[in-house]
């Protein structure tokens, strides 16, 4: 729809232009009108402001001038369909929203950009909001974005292996992309361009073919996720492990009824009175009720259930387990905000 509006666009300004070349040349050859007089002619002739003849028209000038004026009414006329047209379907209102959220989107800093309004998509952005995540969701698909706006705070419309659409989304300023398009050869073109437009991005990308995981790895994608295992293994760990499955989904933001999280705390710079202070010295379980069960390094290691003995030192993160209350108190206690 958009590429034949435009497409008669195009075409009425072409026509409008036509008349114009044609009522200067006309003028010009039958009343013998200078270049310049010939064009001021044919704007008055087409506009109807009403003003003087340069000078008085032959009987050929008159009827040239006849026929002038009625290609005129109907370029206008046409002109004018075109634009009601563009107006009633929301086309206007459509690009002026486009632009607001383009600028409301380049404000944005360290946002998670979500491509695809799937099943997987769906879900993936719930889990998000939910954890009070900003998200920019890009989805060509006009029914789904129109499904969900309501609940959208930023989106765009469009195909996300574009490299503009993706700056428009702020790529450059984000700091996790989302990926869950069907496709795997989709997805992996936009880990090329989003790693190419943002090195720093973290990229996590669904797949559905077994033999791509390693190709979309080596593309730059932090973390695959193959969509035949969610299932499987999900379903086969509720035969091995159903009480290990249950107590997870207790711990899950999805439970309705659950009062525990799990999060990770990541501390840029600790206040002094914390600085190299082992976690027995800090005691997180006496002061604010939380339990330690991770540790990741500057470096990104991971260890889990760490050692009393273990020095929590600037840019670590820990992983805690605990009420919200509790984990707000953890915050408190190095004086950041929630992550």
């Amino acid at each position: 729809m958009k590429k034949i509006f435009k497409y008669n666009l195009y075409r009425a300004a072409l026509m409008l232009f036509l008349v114009l070349l044609t009522g200067t040349i006309g003028y010009h050859f039958i009343e013998g009108f200078s270049w310049i007089d010939s064009l001021y002619m044919t704007m008055i002739t087409i506009t109807t402001v009403g003003f003087g003849e340069v000078q008085p028209l032959s009987l050929n000038g008159k009827i040239f001038t006849i026929i002038l004026i009625m290609f005129s009414i109907l370029v206008y006329a046409y002109s004018f369909t075109i634009l009601s047209e563009f107006i009633l379907e929301g086309h206007f209102f459509k690009n002026l929203n486009r632009r607001r959220m383009r600028k409301k989107i380049a404000q944005l800093r360290n946002h998670v950009i979500l491509i695809g309004l799937g099943k997987h998509g769906k879900e993936a952005y719930k889990n998000l909001k939910q954890n009070e995540k900003t998200v920019v969701v890009l989805e060509k698909d006009h029914s789904k974005i129109e499904a969900l706006e309501d609940k959208l705070d930023y989106y765009l419309e469009g195909d996300a292996t574009r490299d503009e659409l993706l700056i428009d989304a702020g790529i450059k300023n984000a700091a996790v992309l989302i990926s869950t398009l069907p496709e795997d050869a989709d997805n992996l073109f936009i880990i090329l361009s989003a790693r190419q437009l943002n090195p720093d991005i973290r990229i996590i990308t669904l797949a559905a073919d077994e033999n791509t995981e390693r190709k979309l790895k080596l593309a730059g994608a932090n973390h695959v996720v193959m969509t035949y295992r969610i299932g499987g293994e999900y379903m086969a760990s509720l035969v091995t492990s159903p009480e290990l499955i249950n107590f997870l989904r207790l711990l899950s933001v999805e439970n309705p009824e659950h009062d525990h999280l799990i999060e990770k705390i990541s501390v840029k710079e600790l206040p002094d009175e914390y600085k190299n202070k082992t976690l027995k010295d800090l005691d997180l379980r006496r002061k604010t009720g939380v339990t330690v069960i991770g540790f990741i390094t500057p470096e990104g290691k991971y260890i889990i259930n760490p050692p009393a003995e273990t020095v929590l030192t600037d840019g670590a993160s820990i992983i805690v387990l605990g009420q919200p209350e509790q984990i707000e108190a953890l915050n408190r206690l190095f004086h950041i905000a929630r992550n």
